[in-house]
């Protein structure tokens, strides 16, 4: 797990390289294949891409074979690439957003570090003991709380949680569990907590309570689909805290969504995926800046860094500096 989950790390960084307006989706996903296959020795993905630009990003499982990632990147596009290796039968599942043109814009900051926080909410809440239907709530609440501070809401984050407003943002589960199958299996066994009803929670893979050696994605996302931005606005108990105005801006944006694949520790959380995540690293990353950093300037988000051993068969640890 922890090498399929470097590999794919890996390979997203060449991939948020190469990225640029003039290419089309596919090659985005043939460059991760070229990567995890030449450099990690992982013939197979770990399920079929995932490569939404622009509006794109706003479908879910976007890239299967009725929409086989065949839009040609535009400089505002933000990229949402979805995917992972696959090695000896170990998966890993991976989700990188980022602007095109390497720069983000103020309005993809807005979403960008919606989604980013709700990332680091469920770092900081997710251990032993903890509800994973609690993490999701989690994430919700730090996504609406990002929307209001970037003007696209107005009014009480309790009252928007209350009105089920955060599943018109975030309508899918949080994460998975994973490991011989990226939607692995454990879900809803006998004796654990059954699936909620509720718009977004019922969407979980898994309600359980979190227990030590689970291996599961984070992975919240943020996006704009105009039939749940319409359906909030039919609805007066939703509609009263969009800032219509606002909002209009960012239909047509997409989506941005970030996954890592974690172990729950005893103490709380180890993150076996090493991308970049945050504005100042993507940005980086895509002028040309060394990766892995010299510097972990987000130790929150829990990364353990680590890189193939000289016997090329475990994995070893690497220190980077903090700040």
């Amino acid at each position: 797990m922890r090498y399929s989950a470097y590999v794919a790390s890996n390979a997203h960084v060449e991939v948020m390289r190469t990225a640029t307006p003039g290419l089309y989706e596919y090659e985005l996903e043939a460059k991760f294949l070229y990567e995890i296959y030449k450099n990690g020795g992982c013939r197979k993905a770990a399920y079929t891409s995932i490569c939404g630009c622009g509006p794109n990003a706003a479908t879910l499982h976007y890239g299967h074979a009725a929409a086989p990632n065949l839009r040609l990147l535009q400089e505002s596009d933000i990229a949402l690439l979805d995917m992972g290796a696959d090695y000896h039968g170990y998966v890993s599942d991976i989700t990188c957003s980022f602007p095109v043109s390497g720069r983000f814009t103020d309005d993809q900051k807005i979403v960008f570090n919606a989604v980013l926080a709700a990332q680091r909410a469920v770092f900081a809440l997710a251990r032993p003991g903890v509800s994973w239907v609690d993490c999701h709530r989690a994430a919700e609440r730090a996504i609406l709380t990002q929307l209001k501070e970037g003007g696209l809401l107005v009014g009480d984050i309790d009252e928007m949680l209350d009105a089920v407003l955060g599943a018109t943002f975030f309508p899918h589960g949080l994460g998975h569990l994973i490991g011989c199958d990226t939607h692995d299996v454990g879900g809803y066994l006998d004796g654990t907590p059954e699936r909620e009803t509720r718009a977004g929670l019922k969407s979980l893979r898994t309600a359980r309570v979190l227990e030590p050696n689970m291996v599961l994605t984070n992975e919240p996302g943020c996006y704009f689909v105009n039939y749940l931005l319409d359906k909030a606005l039919a609805n007066p108990d939703q509609s009263k805290f969009l800032n219509v105005e606002v909002l209009n801006r960012f239909r047509g944006f997409g989506g941005v969504r970030l996954e890592d694949v974690i172990v729950i520790t005893e103490n709380g959380v180890e993150n076996l995926t090493t991308c970049p995540r945050t504005v100042e690293e993507i940005e980086s990353v895509k002028s040309g800046g060394v990766w892995p950093p010299v510097v972990d300037t987000a130790p929150e988000l829990k990364r353990n860094w680590t890189t193939l051993g000289p016997d090329g068969e475990h994995m070893i640890p690497i220190t980077l500096g903090t700040h």
